[in-house]
């Protein structure tokens, strides 16, 4: 699919809109379905563009400003088209404290890509983060939504290789 999304192509299934349902009747408002929407619309369509943001204000019956506002204030709702693998490495305190930007520095180097760039095949994205909560596993690495604890580069490489180069 091209950067752009074509506009036919934005459309949940059958299946995926009885979902949508379900979410909406847990809630008094459908405002506040519209995190867990768009985490299924980024599943679905990889990331977030105007063209998803548009198709979901419609589908929740919410301001496109509303849904815009919400995508550009959370950091897991990715702008742009992302990796397959997408890295996501904590280099908060105790992550930092215990090697995270060697692991960070490993991953920038091996791949060639910078916080939130993706290989030219988009195989690979690498995003910086804050804590992600497992201070007490660090270093960590989350690898699209598996995580990674008590890393150096040795297990570093070793998951790459058995999780994003597999094939390989």
């Amino acid at each position: 699919m091209s950067e752009q999304h074509a506009a036919e192509s934005i459309a949940f299934s059958e299946e995926e809109l009885q979902q949508i349902e379900a979410i909406k009747a847990r809630y008094p408002h459908p405002k506040a379905a519209l995190m867990p929407v768009l985490w299924m619309a980024q599943k679905k369509f990889g990331w977030i563009s105007t063209d998803v943001m548009k198709y979901v204000a419609e589908l929740l019956n919410l301001p496109y400003a509303h849904v815009q506002g919400v995508v550009r204030f959370y950091t897991m709702y990715f702008k742009k088209p992302m990796g397959k693998y997408h890295i996501q490495v904590c280099t908060n305190v105790s992550c930092m404290l215990r090697g995270a930007y060697d692991l960070w520095d490993y991953l920038r180097k091996k791949y060639n890509i910078d916080h939130l760039e993706r290989t030219p095949d988009g195989l690979v994205s690498l995003e910086e983060v804050e804590c992600m909560g497992a201070c007490g596993g660090a270093p960590m690495i989350a690898i699209n939504e598996d995580y990674y604890e008590n890393l150096d580069l040795e297990k570093l490489e070793k998951i790459l290789q058995d999780v994003v180069h597999k094939e390989g």
